[in-house]
């Protein structure tokens, strides 16, 4: 980000060029209850770029990188090893693009690389059609529902309790807009998902179903029940993955009865990054409700001369033309970040994530058997990928700040993901990967040991 060292002279050119007399007539359109009285308390005031540089390398210092310790974080964003090469390719001039391309046609590059990340993308979720991504796999989420409800014609969504609560929260916000009903629920700690209860919150009124695979708690629920108890009702089946390399170990979604299947595509290819920005995926079982889709679908054609290319086939979103005709305000991709997976992918194969996968598996079940010897802890899921949940008999948020002083990254707090949910407090969500070595298992473990005792 830019350091702008305005001073006050250029401040009152700006607003002599506005015609403001002062700063504050800029926000007149703003409510005066919603608008600050004065600076925020605690941030700094102006100083000079030199100071700025060094009172934010004095922060940086702070944190504590996950390449620098044991790290078991996870809950949809996970650290996987990203080989030096995807950086190369994304960076040649025949695939670099910038973070929307307006004009794709100009780009075959650009075009054929979404055209085979589609292709991947479909692939590994068992679907018919892919679009060429989304923004993250939260946003992804809330469009399958709205697919759902223009689908449909109805307004009902059934969440899962084992549904990421962040992912069930953008739902909840969107849906103040569009006036859905959203039936949600919390998750229960016990070693298998509730598919009898969430079946049974579904209804005539119902327009999806939407389900997370594996859960929040690391656990696999069988979708072909999900799958056949809402199609019965007449509703889709929406399910949500925030772990695309699970998929090279277990049944996709598509095959087993998922009508809109969405995720994260973080773990392919592209880096913890702070936060973002992340990938969304999005794809569809069955091709008729392609049109129904949101964002953007690159196809193959040939030209005048009967050469292979590549071209945007569709936009859903319309709003190019015919704004009224949309079916999403999602106008852009995450182009970058989709290039990133689609290297990644390629250069594993599928031999490739298939052996991640079954390594990501391994070191999980050793972590998983290691740590149900720790006294006081016990491991909840008869079944997991790479991420599985333990109980540990208090409150999970002060031991994971205890370990993280100790330069520990012991895992993700249900305390933290649920926050007032005191029946899930002494959760904690453990997450391990290819870059998860034996002896950092044998670090959590012998620190937990010493917190709980």
């Amino acid at each position: 980000m830019r350091y702008l060292p305005l001073t006050d002279a250029d401040r009152s050119a700006m607003l002599k060029k506005t015609g403001a007399s002062s700063i504050d007539d800029l926000f007149v359109d703003v409510p005066e209850e919603a608008r600050l009285g004065g600076p925020i308390e605690g941030l700094p005031m102006h100083a000079s770029e030199m100071a700025v540089e060094k009172h934010m390398r004095r922060l940086s210092k702070k944190n504590l990188a996950a390449a620098d310790a044991p790290f078991f974080l996870g809950a949809g964003a996970y650290r996987h090893h990203v080989p030096a090469s995807v950086d190369h390719i994304i960076q040649r001039g025949e695939f670099l693009t910038a973070y929307t391309p307006y004009q794709p046609e100009i780009a075959q590059g650009t075009l054929q690389m979404l055209f085979e990340f589609q292709t991947q993308v479909a692939r590994l979720y068992g679907c018919a059609v892919a679009n060429a991504s989304m923004y993250d796999g939260s946003t992804a989420c809330w469009e399958a529902v709205a697919m759902a409800a223009r689908i449909t014609k109805r307004d009902r969504v059934v969440l899962s309790g084992a549904l990421h609560p962040h992912y069930a929260e953008v739902v909840r916000t969107m849906a103040k807009f569009t006036e859905d009903e959203i039936a949600g629920a919390h998750p229960a700690l016990q070693s298998e998902p509730d598919n009898a209860g969430l079946i049974s919150r579904i209804d005539d009124k119902t327009s999806c179903v939407v389900v997370q695979y594996p859960d929040i708690l690391g656990r696999l629920p069988n979708l072909q029940e999900i799958a056949d108890a809402a199609h019965d009702k007449g509703a889709l089946l929406i399910v949500v993955n925030t772990e695309p390399v699970a998929l090279g170990a277990i049944k996709s979604p598509g095959e087993q009865g998922a009508d809109i299947v969405v995720g994260e595509g973080q773990a392919i290819g592209v880096g913890l990054q702070f936060g973002g920005p992340y990938l969304g995926l999005f794809a569809v079982r069955d091709a008729k409700h392609v049109r129904q889709m949101p964002g953007r679908l690159c196809g193959e054609t040939v030209d005048a001369e009967g050469k292979r290319g590549f071209v945007l086939t569709l936009s859903t979103r319309e709003q190019h033309i015919r704004r009224e005709k949309a079916t999403s305000n999602i106008c852009t991709n995450s182009g970058l970040c989709a290039l990133a997976f689609s290297v990644h992918m390629t250069l594993l194969g599928e031999k490739g994530l298939r052996a991640l996968a079954t390594e990501n598996h391994r070191l999980a079940c050793i972590a998983a058997d290691r740590l149900a010897k720790v006294p006081g802890v016990s491991v909840l899921n008869d079944a997991f990928f790479n991420e599985f949940t333990i109980r540990i008999g208090q409150d999970a948020r002060a031991v994971v700040r205890k370990l993280a002083d100790d330069g520990v990254l012991a895992g993700v707090s249900l305390g933290r993901l649920f926050p007032g949910k005191d029946a899930l407090s002494d959760g904690l969500l453990v997450a391990v990967t290819e870059t998860t070595s034996e002896e950092d298992i044998e670090t959590l473990a012998s620190a937990l040991e010493g917190v709980l005792a």
